[in-house]
């Protein structure tokens, strides 16, 4: 009774979702005075507990879920995806090894195999072809993923570096010499993976698309080499977190492939989009890369958290993670894949299950309805705003004409009205406003009553901005005038 009655409470949230307030109007601390100092001595009854989710939970809540909801990005769900997790609860295996769970271990290798034809990349990426050293696996976030991949390029490089030398040399000096690259519009997980490895990340500038361009990185590497450092990796990104820009992956893994660089592809929000054929231009250079990683838990309505990871070459990840306790050895051992050596963590969840019940419910042809499923067109229609960077997918960024402090200003009342959730960005100095659709139950509806209550804001806001300047104005006038009587 107590199950059916929490999915029929989830039934209704998701059903009535557009009707709540998207951002909550509490303060830190709020919980503190709705909840009893210390845990419950005694088990409470089920329905006590079921009414406070209304009163203790739900006024703190993000609606995540709400059509209303435009910052960050996507984070969907769907029933399959819901069903699946709720399966992987019940069965509750802790799948660190091939005969810890064997299901577990198989349907991630061969769901991963599926996602990585549908994406369109390349066959090394597979664990289930002939020339193939490389596969797919489900990593908790992007950030951990990237943080994997540079742990893996820092490894192999190092060892490259201990065969070329002659004497011992501890791997903290061989450590303090090698950089790495990214974008400067590169997410800032980038950075945090460079600060827990101790590794110096270099930012590099982009072009006027904010692109990474291939002639900056082999300046960056030249210069580097030139002052006794070691470029070991790059992380392109393809759909940056501020604008959804794309760095030129073709030229980028060519200086990589010649210059001995791991290429690590973060494509976190794009790489939903590569379902669709026709949106995979920016794919074109993936040939090069080493690790490749996006996140299925945005767009692609499989709920947080799952991130899909591939590796062309599993052995560098396996020099860099394998622990042999004799507690995790088994007779298979030497023939089946253990993801704990793929991976920081030992433990894992059965993720695989909510990845393969949405591919299988939805099927390839909806899940690209979905994504070439906007507002531009009406922001460049007003006089008073600007699109500062070009659309890319399902990411429009906008500032008002008026600078920076109006940009803030409208972003501040949209905010704070709890109506709809947006957040900034800066693209060359310039503050930004980001809107994505990040609900499933969006409609077109929805877009233009957001947009009509932007549009609104902004014209209020700029008619009290011109009431200021005029009476500053009058005032100046009155001033200056008193002064040259006073004068005469």
């Amino acid at each position: 009774a107590n199950t059916s009655e929490l999915v029929d409470y989830i039934t209704q949230y998701l059903s009535s979702i557009r009707d709540r307030r998207v951002i909550p109007d509490v303060k830190p601390g709020y919980m503190k005075d709705l909840l009893p100092d210390v845990a419950p001595t005694e088990p409470e009854d089920w329905d006590k507990i079921f009414s406070d989710i209304e009163r203790v939970i739900m006024p703190g809540v993000v609606h995540w879920q709400s059509p209303h909801m435009h910052a960050y990005y996507p984070s969907l769900t769907s029933w399959p995806s819901m069903l699946g997790d709720m399966l992987a609860n019940a069965i509750n295996c802790v799948g660190f090894t091939w005969a810890s769970s064997p299901a577990c271990t198989e349907l991630e290798m061969n769901v991963m195999d599926w996602l990585c034809k549908a994406l369109g990349l390349p066959c090394f990426f597979l664990h289930y072809h002939p020339d193939s050293r490389g596969g797919g696996v489900l990593q908790s976030t992007v950030s951990e993923s990237t943080l994997v991949a540079l742990l893996a390029a820092r490894k192999d490089k190092i060892l490259q570096l201990r065969a070329e030398l002659d004497q011992d040399v501890d791997d903290s000096v061989l450590n303090s010499r090698l950089v790495a690259y990214a974008s400067d519009q590169a997410h800032s997980s980038v950075e945090k993976a460079g600060l827990i490895a101790l590794v110096k990340i270099t930012f590099l500038p982009t072009d006027e698309q904010q692109s990474l361009r291939g002639d900056t990185l082999k300046q960056a590497i030249l210069e580097d080499r030139r002052r006794g450092m070691v470029p070991f990796l790059l992380c392109s990104t393809l759909g940056t977190t501020g604008v959804c820009a794309f760095d030129k992956l073709s030229e980028l893994g060519s200086v990589c492939e010649e210059e001995g660089l791991w290429l690590h592809v973060d494509a976190a929000y794009a790489g939903s989009a590569y379902f669709c054929p026709e949106l995979r231009w920016s794919l074109e250079g993936i040939e090069f890369a080493h690790s490749f990683v996006f996140n299925p838990s945005k767009w692609m309505m499989v709920h947080f958290d799952c991130t899909a990871f591939w590796v062309k070459d599993k052995y560098k990840l396996q020099q860099t993670f394998s622990v042999d306790p004799v507690y995790l050895r088994h007779e298979n051992s030497q023939s089946a894949t253990d993801f704990m050596h793929w991976q920081i963590p030992l433990s894992r969840r059965f993720r695989s299950l909510k990845l393969w019940f949405v591919l299988r419910c939805f099927g390839l042809k909806n899940l690209q309805a979905h994504i070439r499923h906007l507002l531009e067109s009406h922001i460049k229609t007003d006089p008073n705003f600007e699109i500062p960077a070009q659309r890319h997918l399902g990411l429009v960024v906008f500032c008002l004409k008026g600078g920076n402090a109006l940009t803030q200003e409208l972003l501040r009342r949209l905010t704070r009205s709890g109506s709809m959730y947006l957040i900034p960005a800066e693209v060359q100095n310039k503050r930004i406003i980001r809107f994505t659709v990040t609900s499933q139950f969006t409609t077109a509806q929805d877009i233009l009553k957001d947009w009509d209550q932007i549009s609104k804001t902004a014209s209020t806001l700029l008619a009290e901005q011109e009431h200021v300047t005029f009476w500053d104005q009058l005032a100046s006038q009155t001033s200056t005038g008193r002064r040259v009587n006073k004068e005469l």
